[in-house]
């Protein structure tokens, strides 16, 4: 079996899957309780976000917990919208962000709120120049994604970070879900940047928890209302063995970072070198800097994305249409939409999402199959 879907989900490393089951089994009290066992769990609890803090080199009180990064995002979005709505009603993003921040927008759209999508470029990527067009006198909030999910474009972070400079008091926010272990820590901690997403089963961690970066001094109001935990931003009795879990799978993920960079670009080159030479395939992730290095995303004319996927399923290898949270309701992919790419070709479109356990053995035995296979495909082409 070979995993080429790990934009989708990593698998839990064991020993992150160890850590998890220790805290179980070992210190299940309340980090809220007064007694001694909570005060075990909330002393772990301190630890685990302390030691998120130190990787990215950040306030441990600028690290709050969530359940992942869907949470992260409707969190960010609707807390600044109700924080600052005596301020503004504008907020601006892009045409390709993840269905969190979409569907987060068209809601608050529904609540009176205004939103500009900015348009991409035919690589995926939005302009600088654009976000700065689009402001307003009541815009409140810019979100823009690290990575962009679907093809893997890097967004100029630093750039739209210069222009909000000299708006100082609209926030900006990044989903950096994609962004962990690939080298862009500089760009989701650009000074400017107020608030970021992260997910835990992105990097490794289990499935259900998150966390986001608040800037200090930075405020939004809380959706989730309750006990009281985290500062009374986020109630809610603490996930306390997934976020140790969490904590240590971040740690591990950042251990010779750039040697893992460089496998998941070998790894990806030998497919783009392999599958580009036949006609009918267009690659739309490119192998420049401004790409992430586990994103593959590719189209067979005229096979439609699930045909692709199913058939490489079949012979023990697993991709994925261009977004996992959209991949089973067949959906055209937003982003290759918003490239302008023609419907055909974009229904076409599949995703190889890589990992630094991924190896130039697979990569060449998923070309032995895409040759296989292509044969196959090359009866589709001559109906078309």
């Amino acid at each position: 079996m070979i995993y080429f879907d790990n934009s989708a989900t990593t698998q839990a490393d064991p020993t992150v899957v160890d850590t998890y089951s220790k805290v179980s089994n070992n210190i299940w009290g309340n980090p809220s309780s007064l007694h001694n066992f909570g005060e075990q769990a909330f002393s772990l609890l301190n630890q685990s976000r302390k030691q998120i803090a130190d990787i990215f080199e950040i306030k441990p009180h600028e690290v709050f917990f969530t359940s992942g990064g869907t949470e992260g995002d409707n969190w960010i979005i609707k807390g600044t919208a109700i924080e600052k709505r005596a301020f503004g009603k504008h907020l601006i993003t892009t045409q390709i962000e993840h269905p969190a921040v979409i569907n987060t927008m068209q809601q608050l759209e529904s609540l009176g709120f205004e939103v500009t999508y900015l348009p991409v470029d035919k690589r995926g990527r939005v302009s600088a120049n654009d976000v700065a067009a689009a402001i307003r006198p009541d815009t409140i909030l810019v979100s823009v994604m690290v990575v962009n999910n679907e093809v893997g474009a890097i967004q100029p972070i630093a750039e739209i970070a210069e222009v909000l400079a000299d708006y100082p008091k609209i926030h900006f926010h990044v989903d950096a879900v994609q962004a962990v272990g690939k080298g862009l820590q500089e760009l989701v901690f650009n000074s400017r940047v107020d608030f970021a997403t992260f997910s835990g089963h992105k990097f490794h961690a289990p499935r259900g928890v998150g966390f986001i970066y608040m800037k200090e001094g930075r405020r939004i109001a809380p959706l989730m209302s309750g006990g009281g935990q985290e500062k009374n931003l986020r109630s809610g009795t603490e996930n306390l063995p997934a976020i140790a879990a969490m904590a240590k799978a971040l740690r591990l993920v950042h251990e010779d970072e750039q040697a893992k960079i460089a496998q998941e670009q070998v790894v990806r080159q030998t497919i783009i070198e392999h599958i580009s030479n036949q006609p009918n395939i267009t690659v739309f992730s490119e192998t420049t800097s401004d790409f992430a290095p586990h994103i593959l995303t590719f189209a067979i004319e005229g096979v439609r994305g699930e045909t692709i996927v199913h058939a490489f399923e079949e012979q023990g290898i697993y991709i994925s249409t261009t977004s996992a949270c959209s991949s089973k309701k067949e959906q055209v992919s937003g982003t290759l939409v918003a490239m302008k790419v023609p419907e055909h070709i974009a229904t076409s479109a599949v995703r190889v999402s890589l990992d630094a356990t991924n190896t130039i053995a697979e990569a060449q035995q998923f070309n032995q199959v895409f040759d296989k296979l292509y044969v196959g495909f090359e009866k589709i082409f001559v109906k078309n």
